[in-house]
């Protein structure tokens, strides 16, 4: 029976893609150490099993939306969940280094045909506007908490001492979380649409696959190695993939074959401004993460489960500010998010003033959780201020999209910000005076978003949707 109630249970089914594939991304960093003494991996192996995944779950978002759109997006959901959990045991069974980076990369493809679906299912479930902006907060909501739980799990799970060792439960946590969304999928989903009539773009999924791992590996393993001289090669042949991608999809679609990408979608103003927006914010939301905790743990000396709890404190007031955020959003259109994003950057202000070598618990306690107080009056409102005014045929393609760019960024402030960190901490043995260098980066890339937060249309604005 097609009820409201029954629309947010499938809506809730759905929402443990972006749980699991998230806290996937943030889960190993912290347990790396306990990783590489396990396996007796070498560093250039460590990175290998953070980068695989990312290759791998940033690659395939568009072709599982596509995916979604063809062959049913019920479908869909239930094989890259099989799948998933399936890669997830093979991670943490592995016996050595080759294995678990092979299982990353699969656990990563996997991830990205499951979340595809999450985001392109609430215009199926939610035709209603301000019921669809609720939905896709509570999207933004997940992937915020998603987050920040990974990093906590990580120092916790990886210190147990059980009859396994406690880096391996990282990966099995996934079991019992998705056998149950499988089960409730298969019951609950509804199926979408098949578009029989349209096939799968295979040219262009390999293609865009090879320009996006083009860009994304030297940009993380180019900095673990001083960026060789491979590395600027291999990005001078992503530009030139993506440029070859774009004309051959533009081809396609003067043809009537049914591209990966319908470029016509890059039309809608907002949306081209929504995704230069994610691109700066999650630069800095994912380098912070990053950042904070190896500032924690190797300049304050804090346990890898000590520095943990102090994210738990902040995921509990993201959590809060997140649904108070889409009653403002709802009310008050952009603005909210706007304050947010200046009141992320007052907090990283305090940091710069108050956190040194010396800083006490206390003054942490009350600073550092600011982040996911804030951040949680912007993060849910991104995917419903990037994607409002897209039309219902292109919503496969379009979250698909943003969930790349999302992950791309995500690599890019490791990249950047990351690498601007661990320069100066390497330069000076200076935990602290890197993590200050870092938040002035992060700074700059939450005044680039509230200027972007200037020139995008209000949620309460509709404009045509192809220019």
């Amino acid at each position: 029976m097609d009820t409201i109630a029954n629309r947010w249970i499938q809506h809730a089914i759905l929402l443990t893609a972006p749980l699991l594939t998230v806290i996937d991304v943030f889960i190993v960093n912290i347990a790396i150490p306990s990783i590489k003494d396990s396996l007796q991996a070498t560093d250039s192996q460590i990175q290998l099993v953070i980068t695989s995944y990312l290759l791998g779950y940033a690659s395939f978002q568009i072709t599982g939306g596509r995916a979604g759109d063809i062959y049913s997006r019920k479908k869909v959901f239930l094989w890259g969940m099989f799948f998933f959990i399936l890669t997830s045991c093979i991670c943490g069974l592995a016996t050595n280094a080759a294995t678990l980076i092979a299982a990353r990369f699969f656990q990563g493809v996997s991830g990205a045909f499951m979340q595809s679906q999450s985001l392109a299912y609430v215009q199926v479930l939610f035709p209603e506007p301000k019921q669809r902006t609720k939905a896709i907060g509570y999207v933004g909501i997940t992937l915020g908490i998603a987050s920040v739980t990974g990093q906590f799990l990580g120092g916790y799970l990886s210190g147990l001492n059980t009859f396994i060792e406690g880096w391996r439960l990282i990966f099995f946590i996934n079991l019992p979380i998705g056998l149950f969304a499988f089960m409730a999928a298969k019951k609950y989903l509804q199926n979408t649409h098949l578009n029989s009539s349209e096939k799968l773009d295979y040219s262009g999924v390999i293609l865009f696959a090879f320009a996006l791992g083009s860009f994304i590996y030297p940009l993380t393993e180019g900095r673990e190695k001083g960026y060789p001289l491979w590395s600027f090669l291999m990005l001078v042949l992503s530009l030139v993939l993506f440029y070859i991608f774009v004309r051959n999809q533009k081809k396609k679609l003067q043809k009537d074959l049914h591209p990966l990408i319908d470029i016509r979608l890059f039309k809608i103003r907002d949306y081209n401004i929504g995704l230069i927006l994610l691109t700066f914010y999650f630069m800095m939301h994912t380098s912070y993460l990053l950042v904070s905790t190896i500032y924690l743990q190797n300049g304050l000396n804090f346990t890898p489960y000590k520095a943990g709890l102090y994210f738990v404190v902040s995921g509990v007031l993201f959590m809060l500010s997140s649904f108070l955020s889409i009653r403002l959003v709802n009310a008050f259109g952009k603005k909210p998010i706007q304050a947010g994003v200046v009141l992320m950057i007052v907090v990283y202000i305090l940091q710069l003033a108050f956190f040194d070598k010396k800083v006490s618990p206390s003054v942490l306690l009350a600073i550092l959780p600011l982040q996911g107080l804030f951040g949680g009056l912007v993060i849910p409102s991104l995917i419903n201020i990037t994607l409002k005014n897209i039309p219902k045929q292109f919503v496969g393609i379009a979250s698909g999209m943003y969930n790349t760019i999302q992950q791309t960024a995500a690599v890019m402030g490791i990249c950047f910000i990351g690498g601007l960190f661990f320069s100066v901490a390497k330069a000076n043995n200076d935990f602290v005076t890197a993590f200050h260098y870092s938040l002035y980066a992060k700074i700059v890339c939450l005044f680039i978003v509230f200027v972007l937060l200037y020139y995008i249309d209000d949620f309460k604005t509709h404009k045509p949707r192809l220019q």
